[in-house]
């Protein structure tokens, strides 16, 4: 797990220690694939990728005659890949790390991917260690897009030299971030990451946001993401939707791989290299910009086949857990759970949100009841937030039933 959690190191592009670029993409249903951008004059065909087995594909680029790297920093660099059907298309690798919008075409809303590699001078340096995990969490939920009380875009510097100290000041001790992961439609509040391993270049850079967490940390602040490993974007030119040209690389097929209400792609759970994408992810944020924890969104849709549409929760055992049940979603969240705390044990902190609705009338849709359930085992410590109508909290006593037949142990704060 440690080195699989890891695997950005090996896939995406990377730099080697003698300077050459290193590359690994994974896309089975490719013919050729091919990396091309500014460093090459938009070759689309000068730097092919050899394929090796389960879909791997892999390409080293020498450094240059003068020791240096061979893709500047800041960059544009695009995958060319042949398709089965013949054709060639344009995707950005899903292992990308900064993503933007080009900035001379004012018409252009398909973002590119960029080489992110800072010489040592440009890269930001880490000050302050993290802060062991509170005994109480007290959390300040912020967008740093939204932040400001201009009409404008705010960003990761105005959010850490204006924001982070208001929050210290009222006495919080960790604050949730909403929409880092980068994504094209702003209007989604994040939760259509089309770039995974990206921040958002909306607000700034990588550097500007991880000083934004470093000074968090020396306040005492711990540093939660929301994390949407529960669906993804359906964009394709700049998202990882139809990567390698078919419709099941990272996702299920036909209906199984779409979700109906939010117009998005949902994962194959059960693929050994989406594990290693989702799993690399959360590794990624905490390793990379030093975050302390993650607020899993859309659990009840990784929880169920029905992604809780139409989906009544009675307090019947049988709806919560049965053939309705998505064991292979349920599995990764055991898998993410674990390794985090397994890695982290002292500051990991994650949370899940579930959103349960028994049988509403129109009343029950506005009085809630708000449970924190705590799971406990061994060194695991996920926080759950369940929100159920005030009047059916006979159906609490079945979720906890389910935690516990899992070996959890459990508290209830009502």
């Amino acid at each position: 797990m440690e080195q699989f959690s890891r695997s950005y190191e090996q896939y995406g592009i990377n730099v080697a220690a003698d300077g050459s670029v290193v590359c690994r993409e994974w896309a089975p249903g490719a013919v050729e694939v091919y990396l091309t951008g500014d460093f090459n004059g938009w070759n689309k065909t000068q730097h092919a990728f050899k394929q090796g087995s389960f879909g791997k594909w892999d390409l080293i680029i020498p450094p240059n005659g003068d020791g240096n790297i061979p893709i500047a920093h800041g960059s544009i660099v695009k995958l060319n890949i042949k398709t089965k059907s013949g054709q060639f298309v344009e995707r950005i690798s899903p292992w990308i790390r900064y993503a933007i919008r080009p900035k001379n075409d004012p018409k252009n809303f398909t973002y590119d991917g960029i080489f992110w590699h800072p010489p040592p001078k440009e890269q930001y340096i880490f000050k302050h260690a993290r802060p062991k995990r509170p005994e109480g969490l007290r959390i300040y939920e912020a967008h740093v897009g939204i932040s400001s009380h201009e009409g404008k875009i705010a960003s990761y510097n105005h959010f850490t030299d204006n924001v982070l100290p208001r929050i210290k000041r009222q006495g919080y001790n960790a604050v949730q971030l909403m929409a880092i992961m980068e994504h094209v439609y702003y209007a989604s509040f994040g939760y259509q990451v089309t770039n995974f391993f990206a921040v958002s270049s909306r607000y700034g850079t990588p550097e500007e946001f991880k000083r934004l967490v470093d000074t968090a940390h020396g306040m005492g602040i711990s540093v939660l993401l929301d994390v949407v490993h529960s669906h993804a974007s359906k964009n394709v030119l700049d998202g990882i939707n139809e990567f390698d040209g078919t419709n099941t690389c990272f996702f299920h097929d036909a209906g199984k791989g779409v979700h109906s209400l939010w117009d998005s792609r949902l994962f194959d759970y059960s693929k050994w290299e989406v594990l290693r994408f989702l799993l690399s992810d959360l590794r990624w944020f905490i390793e990379e910009y030093k975050v302390d924890g993650y607020r899993f969104d859309g659990v009840t849709s990784m929880l169920y086949h029905s992604h809780g549409i139409g989906h009544g929760f009675s307090g019947d055992y049988n709806e919560y857990f049965g053939l309705n049940t998505d064991t292979d979603s349920l599995v990764y969240m055991m898998l993410a759970n674990h390794m985090l705390h397994s890695l982290y044990p002292d500051v990991m902190i994650t949370i899940a949100e579930v959103r349960t609705r028994c049988c509403l009338s129109r009343f029950d849709t506005f009085v809630f009841t708000f449970c924190k359930v705590f799971f406990h085992q061994s060194c695991m410590s996920v926080s759950c937030f369940l929100v159920v109508p005030f009047s059916f909290c006979a159906c609490l006593p079945v979720c906890l039933s389910m935690c516990m037949s899992a070996g959890f142990q459990v508290r209830v704060y009502l």
